[in-house]
């Protein structure tokens, strides 16, 4: 009997090809202006190339907003995935896009945002640990913020605010 492979095990085994190949499949060119690498398997799309492509004609968006997770874990993030490769695989050309992970998946609140078993995005660490540093950007803006009400509350509050 084969032994059932965890999420992570999966993922560690997973064989990923470099993100310029996934992106030339979409026709986003291999230039600077296009994309900014994070790595070899992660990219943020630039907003200056997006505006490049406002006169091509629309393609067609299928929401996957809201799922109550099976017992087994599956959903947004699988659903989405499967989806995706569901459609590909008929002769769609078809891209998913997911939202950057909350912290829950790191202190084992919720899903792991990467989806589950085959269905997953990798890597699994780097997408729920630091993805492209908004994350951390956003928290460190929010902990100097946070200083600095707490600074000005604790010597006197000279504003009166």
């Amino acid at each position: 009997m084969s032994e059932v492979k965890s999420d992570i095990q999966i993922a560690r085994e997973a064989k990923m090809q470099p993100i310029n190949d996934i992106l030339a499949k979409i026709n986003v060119p291999d230039e600077s202006t296009a994309f900014s690498p994070m790595g070899r398997h992660i990219a943020k799309i630039n907003l200056e190339y997006l505006d490049t492509l406002k006169d091509k004609p629309n393609g067609k968006l299928i929401l996957v907003t809201a799922i109550t997770p099976t017992p087994a874990g599956e959903g947004k993030t699988t659903t989405s995935v499967g989806l995706n490769d569901g459609l590909n695989k008929i002769g769609k050309k078809s891209i998913v896009c997911l939202r950057e992970p909350s912290l829950g998946p790191s202190f084992g609140m919720k899903g792991g945002a990467a989806g589950g078993g085959y269905a997953q995005v990798v890597p699994m660490e780097q997408i729920n640990l630091h993805f492209t540093g908004d994350f951390h950007a956003i928290t460190s803006a929010h902990n100097l913020l946070s200083a600095l009400i707490d600074n000005h509350i604790y010597w006197g509050n000279r504003l009166e605010h």
